[in-house]
């Protein structure tokens, strides 16, 4: 089985988002075996040029759809491959549209048993030849294998697909929520716009006394629905909202870290730092690369602790003094006179027997 899912709109005055487009696109296909661009273009509002990009699309997810150019040409289905959107529920559609066949995702959001019913009426027609090639080509989905997980991802404390059905109720919420680098949590009101993922994780995205902000799902550990209306500053979509969120947060920088780097650390960095890797350039030594790493505060550059004795901080100053002073306090408590007590400090060994 194959299958694309498109999200968002595309450029121009289109009013049907596209995956519902090209659902409808398939049914009304199937209803009528035989439409022009034009037909097509008109009934979903959108151009002819469109219609035609959405034909190459569906057929590259080996969805048996073809266009015909010319007089007499037109856009049909293949005889004898059938697709059974035209039963999709109201939850099918809804998970499609949300999430794929994205069967991880759809498992936290609740959605498992629509997603998969959704899969498997896609999937039940014949396998096909795309007109005009020589030999049957592979199934896209037999080449290519995505997994919109993150690396070292662990599972999500809060429970996704409870706190989507509360969101929809559209009420304030009370969370308790850790916040980084703090140990205890602390109870806010939040004003909700919805549920975000990006990179295998899972965010709230609420407003803060106006200010929209980004909550950490495994960071949540309770919620509760208020009776109150959520008060919301801005009607921007769910994820226009996230993108301005996510851009601002990778964008604050303030910090730039210069730092010569061994080469053959220079994968593993990349993993590891992502956005925060500003630039890798050749040095003067080949065995070694200089890399700009972005933080929005000192205090961040800890991070660059994990890559050891294959790292040199080169400026600016204060940031070279505070891994120098890191490292001398790890060094004092490695010591083989000296023992941690448990508590973050340092003992003598005589005195901790």
């Amino acid at each position: 089985m194959t299958l694309l899912v498109f999200f968002g709109k595309d450029r121009g005055n289109e009013i049907v988002e596209r995956p519902q487009r090209l659902l409808a696109m398939l049914v009304a296909l199937q209803a009528n075996r035989r439409m022009t661009a034009g037909e097509l273009a008109e009934q979903f509002s959108v151009s002819r040029r469109t219609v035609l990009r959405d034909v190459d699309a569906l057929a590259a997810a080996d969805v048996p759809v073809f266009a015909e150019r010319g007089r007499y040409g037109g856009i049909s289905l293949l005889p004898g491959a059938e697709i059974d959107v035209s039963r999709l529920t109201n939850s099918e559609s809804e998970a499609l549209q949300l999430v794929g066949v994205d069967l991880a995702k759809a498992r936290q959001l609740g959605l498992e048993a629509a997603a998969r019913s959704a899969a498997q009426k896609l999937a039940a027609r014949k396998r096909w030849r795309r007109p005009g090639t020589d030999a049957e080509r592979l199934p896209l989905g037999e080449v290519v294998a995505i997994d919109s997980g993150g690396w070292f991802v662990p599972e999500e404390q809060a429970d996704v697909a409870a706190l989507a059905q509360d969101l929809r109720l559209g009420r304030r919420l009370r969370i308790d929520y850790r916040a980084s680098g703090r140990q205890k949590t602390h109870d806010r009101i939040v004003d909700p716009h919805g549920l975000f993922s990006r990179a295998g994780r899972w965010y709230l995205i609420a407003e803060v006394g106006g200010v929209p902000r980004m909550f950490a799902l495994a960071r949540l550990g309770a919620w509760e629905v208020l009776p109150e209306e959520r008060r919301l500053s801005t009607d921007l979509p769910l994820e226009t909202l996230a993108a301005d969120l996510v851009s601002r947060l990778e964008e604050r920088r303030t910090i730039r870290v210069i730092a010569a780097l061994d080469a053959g650390t220079e994968d593993i960095a990349r993993r590891i730092l992502g956005s925060r890797l500003l630039s890798v350039e050749p040095s003067s030594d080949p065995e070694k690369v200089r890399i700009a790493v972005g933080y929005d505060q000192l205090d961040a550059v800890r991070q660059l602790m994990q890559f050891t004795d294959h790292i040199e901080i080169i400026e600016p100053p204060e940031a070279r003094r505070l891994i120098a002073a890191l490292a001398e306090t790890i060094a004092h408590r490695h010591s083989p006179d000296a023992i941690s007590n448990g508590t973050g400090t340092v003992a003598g060994s005589e005195r901790a027997g």
